[in-house]
C-alpha cells in the first residue's frame, strides 16, 4: 500500500516470525504475470515477465511457447518462428501447434508456400488436432500446388473489368443458380475474391450476402476466417454473415489466435474511400476559406456529417454527376447545423449551381442524418446551460 494508507500507532518490534514462508519468483510466477499482462492488453510488460520465465526454466517447452505466441501477436513473426522451430524440432514434437502458427506467421509475411507447408504438416501429425478444421479451411482458401506461385498476382484490368461486369449484371437468382450449379464459375469467384482488386472483391462479398444461401454462406465465413485478407474486407464479410444470421458466430483470426465472435457485435464495415467523396469534401473547403465565417473547428464538423452521411448509406454510395451540387448542399448542412446566417441562393451563387440543386443535396443528406433536428436539440440544450449558469 501506499504511504498514506498505512495505518498509524502501531509499535515497532524486533521480534521475528519465523514461520513465515519465503516468497520466490521462479518460472511459474512469471509465466503466470506474463499471462496476466497478455490478458490485459499489455505486451511489453507481458514479454518482459514470458522471457523471464524461460530464462528460469529453459528446458520447458511450454515457457518456449507462450513467447512465441506472444512474438505473433505483437507481429515479431519471424522471432516467433524460429523458437516455434526450436520447440518442434529440439524439445517436444508433441506440441504440433507450432506447425499451425508457424503456418499462420508464414502467410502474414505472404510467403504462402511456406504456409501451405507447414499447414500440411499440422495435418500430417495432428488430424484430429483442435486446429485441424482451422488448418483445412486455410488450405481451401489457396490454389492447387501448381498456382500457389502465382498465388499473389491478380487478374489484369481487362479480366477484373469483365468479372465486375458479370457479377453486377446477374440478378440474385441467377448468381445463385449459377453458384450451385456452374463448378467453372465458382472458381472464377474464387479467382476473384482471392486474387482481385478490393472493389471487385467487395462486389463479390455483398453478391454473397444478397443470396444468402449456404454456399455463399461458407465462402463468407472461409474468407472472414482466413488470417491474410484485407482487414475491411473481413468486416464486409462478417456483416454480410450478419445479415443472413444475426445471432450467429464465425470463427476469425484475431491477435495470434483464432476466436469465435458473435455477428451480433460485428460493426458495420467502413466503406472503401472513393476520390470523388474527397473531392467534394476539399470543394467545400476551398470554399469555406473564402469566407469568414470559418473557425477550424468548422472544418472538423463538415467533414464529420460527410463522413457520416457515407458511412449510413454504405454500401450505396452517393450518385455524384457535378461535385459542386453536392459540395454547396454539404455546407449548407454545416450551416444549418450551426445556425449560420447562410442561404440557399448565397450558396448556390458562390458554387455556380442552381438553388434548387443546393435545396435537393440537403435534403437528401438531411433525410439521412436529421440535421434539423439535431441542430436544435443542441441549441435548447446550449439555452438551457445557460439559465443554469
Amino acid at each position: 500500500m501506499g504511504r498514506a494508507y498505512r495505518p498509524g500507532g502501531i509499535a515497532r518490534t524486533d521480534q521475528r516470525n519465523f514461520n513465515v514462508v519465503p516468497f520466490t519468483r521462479d518460472a511459474p510466477y512469471y509465466a503466470r504475470k506474463g499471462a496476466y499482462y497478455s490478458q490485459k492488453n499489455k505486451p511489453s510488460k507481458a514479454l518482459l515477465y514470458l522471457q523471464k520465465a524461460v530464462e528460469a526454466e529453459p528446458d520447458d517447452p511450454l515457457n518456449h511457447y507462450n513467447l512465441a505466441c506472444l512474438l505473433s501477436k505483437i507481429n515479431h513473426l519471424e522471432e516467433a518462428n524460429c523458437i516455434f522451430d526450436h520447440i518442434v524440432r529440439n524439445m517436444d514434437t508433441e506440441l504440433t501447434e507450432c506447425y499451425f502458427f508457424m503456418a499462420v506467421n508464414y502467410g502474414l509475411m505472404e510467403d504462402l508456400g511456406e504456409a501451405k507447408r507447414f499447414l500440411l504438416k499440422y495435418l500430417e501429425t495432428s488430424p484430429e488436432g483442435d486446429m485441424a478444421e482451422d488448418a483445412e479451411d486455410l488450405l481451401l482458401a489457396m490454389e492447387d500446388e501448381d498456382e500457389v506461385e502465382t498465388y499473389n498476382h491478380g487478374p489484369n484490368a481487362a479480366e477484373s473489368e469483365a468479372l465486375m461486369k458479370l457479377v453486377g449484371d446477374l440478378s440474385r437468382v441467377q448468381f445463385k443458380g449459377l453458384l450451385l450449379e456452374e463448378k467453372g464459375f465458382q472458381q472464377t469467384l474464387r479467382w476473384g475474391l482471392y486474387q482481385g482488386g478490393d472493389l471487385l472483391k467487395e462486389a463479390i462479398l455483398l453478391l454473397y450476402g444478397e443470396t444468402g444461401c449456404q454456399a455463399s454462406c461458407h465462402s463468407l465465413a472461409e474468407f472472414a476466417a482466413n488470417p491474410w485478407v484485407n482487414e475491411r474486407l473481413r468486416q464486409v464479410a462478417l456483416h454480410e454473415l450478419k445479415k443472413v444470421n444475426p445471432n450467429g458466430t464465425c470463427r476469425i483470426y484475431s491477435q495470434g489466435d483464432f476466436i469465435d465472435i458473435e455477428l451480433g457485435k460485428c460493426p458495420p464495415p467502413a466503406p472503401l474511400w472513393e476520390g470523388k467523396w474527397q473531392q467534394v469534401l476539399e470543394c467545400t473547403f476551398a470554399n469555406m476559406r473564402r469566407s469568414s465565417y470559418y473557425s477550424d473547428e468548422f472544418y472538423d464538423d463538415a467533414e464529420a456529417i460527410w463522413l457520416d452521411f457515407i458511412n449510413r448509406i454504405y454500401p450505396q454510395g452517393p450518385r455524384i454527376n457535378m461535385l459542386q451540387t453536392w459540395a454547396a448542399g454539404l455546407e449548407y448542412c454545416l450551416a444549418r447545423f450551426h445556425f449560420l446566417g447562410l442561404t440557399q441562393k448565397e450558396l448556390a451563387a458562390a458554387y455556380g449551381v442552381s438553388t434548387a440543386s443546393v435545396r435537393r443535396k440537403f435534403n437528401e443528406i438531411n433525410s439521412v442524418l436529421q440535421i434539423d433536428r439535431k441542430a436544435y436539440r443542441n441549441m435548447l440544450a446550449l439555452l438551457t446551460n445557460r439559465e443554469e449558469d
